[in-house]
């Protein structure tokens, strides 16, 4: 886990876990408020101050190549 400490206004849960990981996400965010409790009641916009910890980012997805098919025959 990884703290972080909310110290702008406006700041949001979602904006939080895309200015450290890069990217933002339902599953993201379920890990997030499980190992915060009460942080959902806090509402949209976190107060300043706030203590937050945050998930480590998951592994990336190793992408596969995929065989393009064209229809028309051209290359």
């Amino acid at each position: 886990m990884i703290s972080v400490t909310v110290q702008r206004d406006g700041t949001t849960l979602d904006l939080l876990l895309w200015r450290k990981h890069g990217m933002a996400g339902s599953a993201l965010l379920e890990q997030t408020l499980d190992a915060n409790p009460g942080l959902a009641g806090l509402g949209a916009e976190l107060p300043l101050g706030t203590k937050v910890d945050l998930p480590e980012a998951p592994a990336p997805v190793r992408s596969q190549q995929v065989k393009v098919i064209d229809l028309f025959g051209e290359s």
